[in-house]
């Protein structure tokens, strides 16, 4: 091969090299988050039961569990983190930027998203469905009845899509009334600018607890769309989406096997093998993930189950008051379903 050759193969080398740096430096998250020493997790601006702030500013809500559960993963501590809010149209960015190591903020999975984003999602933690709401005294008890109706949403989502979807196969037509942010869109349709609002049933939810009138809003029946809801994490860093997935599976599969927030010391002396394999007692499960022994362990002590994460947060006895419905254990109806941990 000539100099002039060598000089051409070496410089598209680097080329490729500069091309493919970026992806590089994200190679090991978990090599990353230790060295920081916390985990950072990008949720909602302010979505009560999902991500928000209690009065003491402490970060509460279901999304933000999932993130302390994977802190409780990593360090054994799942106070270990930083929250970063963000909004819709920057959250991928986000993400794929190394500003946040992952996204729990009632995200859809969809195959453009995973497809051409540079992102993979973990597991469906919460099984959704896009729906619409309106005041009580509209008289509306259908989302077919809304013809001609200003709805109320945001940029940036499904929802838009999935609005055209159902209106377009009824052959009818709406209007979309498009705000940038969920208070500006909650806001909205609180003054009456639209009649109805359309969102994920669970953030339809989460605005008609915090309205001043709760009872004076109902969700109409029609599910339009299916949204699994799960965190996301950047492409090519295949062990840190384990560490992900499988934090996302042990809430799932401890509520199966009946281990607790508060019982989960004595589930240590348990008789279940696959139980022992869980909390550490048996095998090398975590150091399969570059994590302690003992992380399954770590995780449902610092947050309990998915059943607790869940009631404490989105249930029937919460503003909220959110059934299980579909995610529900699989064994009970449900589509919750963690793979084996063997």
């Amino acid at each position: 091969m000539n100099k002039s050759l060598l000089s051409a193969s070496a410089a598209c080398a680097l080329g490729l090299l500069g091309a493919l740096a970026p992806a590089v430096s994200h190679a090991d998250t978990l090599d990353t988050v230790k060295q920081r020493g916390k985990l950072i997790c990008g949720v909602s601006l302010a979505t009560p039961g999902f991500a928000a702030p209690d009065d003491k500013g402490r970060m509460g809500g279901f999304d933000a569990d999932i993130c302390r559960a994977v802190a409780a993963a990593v360090f054994g501590d799942g106070d270990k983190v930083d929250f970063v809010p963000t909004n819709i149209n920057t959250r991928f960015q986000a993400l794929q930027s190394g500003e946040i190591d992952v996204l729990s903020r009632q995200t859809t999975q969809t195959f453009s998203r995973d497809a051409s984003l540079g992102l993979d999602f973990g597991p469906a933690v919460f099984y959704d469905g896009q729906g619409l709401m309106v005041p009580k005294d509209l008289g509306v008890s259908s989302a077919k009845e809304l013809k001609d109706a200003a709805i109320c949403t945001l940029p940036g989502t499904t929802t838009a899509q999935n609005l055209t979807d159902f209106f377009g196969a009824q052959g009818a037509k709406f209007e979309m009334v498009v705000f940038e942010s969920p208070d500006e869109n909650r806001a909205a349709f609180y003054s009456g600018r639209c009649q109805a609002i359309s969102s994920d049933r669970s953030d339809l939810a989460s605005i008609r607890a915090v309205a001043n009138n709760p009872d004076d809003y109902v969700v109409l029946p029609e599910t339009i769309s299916k949204e699994p809801l799960a965190p996301a994490v950047r492409q090519n860093d295949s062990n840190w989406r384990d560490i992900v997935s499988w934090t996302a599976w042990m809430l799932m599969a401890a509520e199966e096997k009946g281990i607790t927030q508060a019982n989960v010391d004595e589930k240590l002396k348990s008789d279940d093998a696959e139980v022992q394999r869980m909390l550490g007692v048996t095998d090398d499960l975590g150091p399969m993930l570059k994590l302690d022994k003992a992380w399954g362990y770590n995780v449902v002590k610092a947050v309990g189950n998915y059943g607790e994460v869940f009631e404490r947060n989105l249930g029937e006895k919460t503003k909220l008051g959110m059934t299980r419905g579909p995610n529900t254990q699989w064994n009970k109806g449900g589509l919750l379903y963690a793979p084996p941990f063997r």
